[in-house]
């Protein structure tokens, strides 16, 4: 009899801990799934202008597959992985042409949008070529139609994804500061580089706001750039690249890798 019980509670107790293994098993494997549908929206600092290694069928958007959203997809293996993100894209293109795979069951959108919607470009084709009083005339251009104009533009695009993919987590990616100040350094002057950094700190600053009042996480990139501008003897952007032009001023594949990812890493 004493055997009989003896058996039966080493049985019970096998059972027990086999099922608590299994379990243990099993959300581990459930924590380990892979991500739901992840939607990649942008300009070109999402799709990876100046990083190289273009995606052949991309064309002019020059969708990188080292850009951070494609580095992030390999890695974390999203059910579904649509990179929409292009090259010169200002607010009114991801709501006319990169929106189409949105829907219910997205999971994750990432975007980084209204730089050149501030005019970049221009702002930093009148820095290189021009005087510090243009250079300076131009960016106050810039911010007035970044504190006036952009917000109600990013209002836009953030409407439209919440309208569209209701139940995904959006993570709005921020701009690096562009240059390392108090250093010597060849090119634009110390004024030009500290009111372009300025800028970009506004246009930061503007799009965080907008963000976190739709809910969105704002994804901040000058942390992880810092040490890494130009200037500092590491750089992770390219500076003016007159063999290839449209590299100017976009992050490398370090940038991406190192500047980007992380920031994204965390928020996803």
């Amino acid at each position: 009899m004493r055997r009989s019980r003896l058996v039966l509670f080493l049985t019970t107790l096998v059972l027990a801990v086999t099922a608590a293994l299994t379990g243990a098993t099993a959300a581990h494997a459930s924590s380990q799934a892979a991500p739901g549908p992840y939607v990649a929206l942008g300009d070109s600092y999402s799709s990876g202008v100046g990083a190289g290694s273009y995606i052949s069928s991309s064309g002019d958007c020059k969708r990188s597959t080292k850009a951070y959203p494609y580095l992030w997809a390999a890695a974390n293996s999203p059910s579904s992985f649509s990179f929409t993100a292009c090259s010169g894209a200002r607010t009114g293109d991801v709501l006319s042409g990169q929106l189409g795979p949105l829907s219910a069951s997205t999971a994750l959108v990432s975007i980084s949008i209204g730089g050149n919607d501030a005019g970049f470009s221009d702002v930093m084709t009148t820095c290189v070529l021009q005087s510090d009083s243009s250079c300076l005339s131009r960016i106050a251009t810039a911010r007035a139609f970044v504190d006036s104009t952009l917000p109600g533009r990013l209002d836009g695009v953030y409407t439209a994804i919440r309208d569209r993919a209701p139940n995904a987590r959006v993570v709005v990616l921020g701009y690096p500061r562009f240059y390392r100040l108090g250093t010597t350094c060849i090119g634009l002057s110390e004024t030009k580089r500290k009111a372009i950094n300025d800028a970009a700190d506004l246009l930061n600053n503007v799009t965080a706001a907008r963000a976190r009042a739709y809910g969105y996480t704002f994804g901040d990139v000058r942390t992880t750039f810092t040490g890494h501008e130009l200037c500092s003897g590491d750089a992770w952007l390219h500076s003016v690249d007159w063999l290839n032009i449209g590299n100017s001023y976009h992050p490398k594949a370090a940038g991406q890798s190192g500047g980007y990812l992380p920031v994204f890493n965390s928020a996803a």
